[in-house]
């Protein structure tokens, strides 16, 4: 067995795990925040229930796009003569600034995916949304998860340009 793979596949499961309930949980938080400080809703609307899904599965999906970045900083980190607890604490760094860049970018699409339907339609979707329709709800959650599947991957491209990359060397002419 490969005790390196093993750990790095052990710290994977566990970021993955951790980072993505935590995630899951602030994001739940903040959008019904908003949802009873500016809407008025609460849990018993069932529209604002659908789009929260959309919501957590939109931010869980643009967000897992930046695990892989994370591992690939972990395993070039790693392959450098650091500590321990510096390997640890640059593995946090990292690993915090591209899950709230994936976050704030999954923020983003929610939100562009509301003026998207907003300028498509001639619905106050605000309204609609606090008089249960739910076909508006339907409508905007797909929005939502759709943008997000097309704009992942660029996310995750993004992120990946933050990878600490070794310095090549240059060619001798």
């Amino acid at each position: 067995m490969n005790e390196n793979i093993a750990l790095l596949g052990m710290v994977e499961i566990l970021s993955a795990l951790t980072c993505g309930s935590v995630i899951l949980f602030l994001t739940y938080k903040i959008a019904m925040m908003y949802g009873r400080r500016k809407l008025g809703l609460d849990h018993s609307n069932t529209s604002f229930n659908i789009i929260i899904a959309g919501l957590l599965f939109s931010v869980g999906y643009i967000v897992s796009g930046s695990i892989q970045p994370i591992l690939d900083s972990f395993r070039i980190i790693s392959a450098t003569e650091v500590s321990k607890w510096e390997l640890v604490w640059k593995f946090l760094a990292y690993g915090g600034m591209y899950i709230l860049i994936a976050s704030i970018c999954a923020f983003i699409v929610a939100l562009l995916s509301a003026v998207i339907y907003s300028n498509m339609t001639s619905v106050s979707e605000t309204k609609e949304i606090k008089e249960n329709n739910i076909g508006v709800a339907v409508v905007l959650t797909s929005i939502i998860i759709t943008l997000s599947i097309m704009s992942s991957d660029g996310i995750a491209l993004l992120i990946e340009s933050f990878i600490p990359y070794p310095d090549l060397p240059t060619r001798i002419k």
